[in-house]
């Protein structure tokens, strides 16, 4: 098993807090989703370390990252955290794994710094959007979990949610975790979901790309899967059957095969372009 190294670095002025799962392959980041700081990937780090070296962010306002009324938690700002923790840790042409909020941050972030990164793949991105349908997630919801979890609760309303069950050890995790996500930046990530346009971003990228859809959750449609395949045609899609927007946590056997074959996939772009 990989040793869990966490540490903390300044970058694009925060204190940018990450956990480093070391191996001796080729760098991944993972940039988790809209309340799920770092140690709940920790699983699926450890599950890469014998063939990548791979990091796993607190997004700002998450985890041991930098929280507060002073910062800036738009999409933007957290890409340009992504981009400058590559730089500053010297990773040399990284992939980008981004989950949910976290794929759209990385999608911003291969627009911000291309040249630094090798190749992307996005987890069941919110494909909402100016004029487009809601993500269908309520934000209530959400809210509700982390006012819990501020009161002692995120055990008691994890337990009495609808969503599909998490393994019990990962429950554990979410529920002492959950209490460091900042609800503002829960606020600020809804409104980016509807406000701005992934499509425009996935447009303007020219690295290899790759989307993994939960097979539930409807959280991205066969639609907007065509509609990406229009602006990107070289992008591989697949879905995951059975599986919901938290893939990673509710199916870890199934939701790794389907890893593990796309980041073979990329592996063998990056053999091709380095010969």
């Amino acid at each position: 098993m990989s040793v869990i190294r966490g540490g903390h670095v300044r970058v694009n002025g925060i204190r940018q807090h990450y956990l480093h799962f070391s191996g001796s392959g080729r760098p991944v980041v993972i940039v988790p989703g809209i309340v799920s700081p770092a140690i709940l990937w920790a699983h699926v780090g450890e599950w890469l370390a014998p063939r990548y070296d791979c990091y796993v962010l607190d997004v700002r306002g998450r985890g041991l990252s930098e929280a507060g009324p002073h910062l800036d938690y738009g999409v933007g700002a957290c890409a340009q955290d992504a981009a400058a923790f590559v730089a500053a840790l010297g990773l040399t042409e990284p992939l980008l794994i981004g989950h949910s909020m976290g794929a759209r941050i990385s999608l911003r972030a291969a627009t911000l710094a291309p040249e630094r990164l090798h190749a992307l793949i996005l987890l069941d991105p919110p494909t909402s959007g100016p004029g487009r349908r809601p993500y269908p997630v309520p934000l209530a919801r959400t809210l509700a979990l982390l006012r819990a979890s501020q009161r002692g609760e995120a055990a008691q309303a994890l337990a009495s949610s609808a969503a599909a069950p998490w393994p019990e050890e990962l429950h554990r995790l979410r529920a002492e975790w959950l209490s460091t996500c900042d609800e503002r930046a829960a606020y600020v990530a809804s409104d980016d979901f509807h406000g701005q346009d992934m499509f425009a971003d996935l447009a303007r990228t020219t690295m290899p790309i790759s989307l993994i859809c939960a097979g539930e959750g409807g959280v991205v449609s066969d639609e907007d899967v065509e509609e990406m395949q229009r602006l990107r045609p070289d992008l591989h899609a697949v879905r995951l059957p059975g599986a919901g927007h938290q893939m990673q946590a509710e199916n870890f056997d199934a939701f790794s095969r389907l890893l593990e074959q796309t980041l073979l996939r990329h592996d063998q772009e990056f053999i091709r372009s380095n010969h």
